[in-house]
């Protein structure tokens, strides 16, 4: 019966890589500080989490906001960034771990399995349909990185203004400054999850994704995107 399983599961195993390109794997667990439905709708803007309180580093990677809506946060294989608003059309972006968040979402990568981006799949929407289709049968929420040319994506910085109240997602946003990101190569971290609106995605979306310019000069919560055909690769983990 133990070699007959066996048998089984690795045919199984064969079918599945072979209709999705993708081998089955048990992905990292995520952990998850917070909740954005605290942050949105009750107000709780303070830091729930010291990003420099998490011991293991090595292959490390998260996304979220700085605490009270003062900037975003993303950590790529074990280098923590913020980024923070200057003015209306410039931000600072600076690699530290001092900061805290008030909802953030980590895991540890140290292999990934490599793929093309499809033509096909140029905008947010179609990329989380076929996040969806590939990995329907796999553990989530998980947390996948993308690297490659963005042709254009609008980036967003949250800046709430200082003694500001929240008791909603348009008071959330308050002060928020857009940036465009035009012909830039890119690395992106992203969440996929269908169980995690409102908790670490928007209601209407399973995805939540940061990006950051390879020159470490804008980084931000991506609201858009666009990318080139052929020229983006996505990563998804193996455990």
């Amino acid at each position: 019966m133990i070699k007959l399983s066996k048998v089984l599961f690795g045919m199984v195993y064969l079918v599945i890589q072979s209709a999705t390109g993708f081998a089955q794997t048990n992905y990292p667990d995520v952990t998850i500080v917070g909740a954005m439905k605290n942050v949105m709708w009750k107000g709780q803007l303070y830091g729930t989490i010291n990003l420099d309180t998490i011991s293991n580093k090595a292959h490390l990677y998260g996304i979220g906001p700085i605490e009270y809506l003062k900037g975003e946060l993303m950590i790529l294989d074990g280098r923590s960034f913020k980024s923070t608003v200057v003015n209306d059309s410039t931000m600072k972006v600076e690699e530290t771990y001092n900061s805290r968040a008030p909802f953030f979402g980590y895991t540890h990568i140290s292999k990934w399995e490599e793929h093309l981006l499809p033509d096909s799949i140029i905008t947010l929407e179609q990329l989380q349909n076929y996040l969806n289709k590939i990995t329907g049968t796999f553990k989530r929420p998980f947390m996948f990185k993308m690297s490659g040319h963005v042709d254009e994506a609008t980036i967003h910085v949250v800046n709430l203004p200082d003694g500001s109240k929240v008791s909603s997602p348009n008071d959330a946003h308050t002060g928020q400054k857009n940036f465009k990101i035009t012909k830039q190569d890119a690395d992106i971290v992203g969440f996929f999850s269908t169980e995690h609106q409102t908790i670490f995605t928007h209601h209407d979306t399973f995805l939540h994704l940061h990006l950051l310019t390879k020159n470490h000069k804008q980084m931000g919560h991506v609201d858009e995107m666009s990318v080139q055909k052929g020229k983006m690769k996505l990563l998804l983990p193996i455990e």
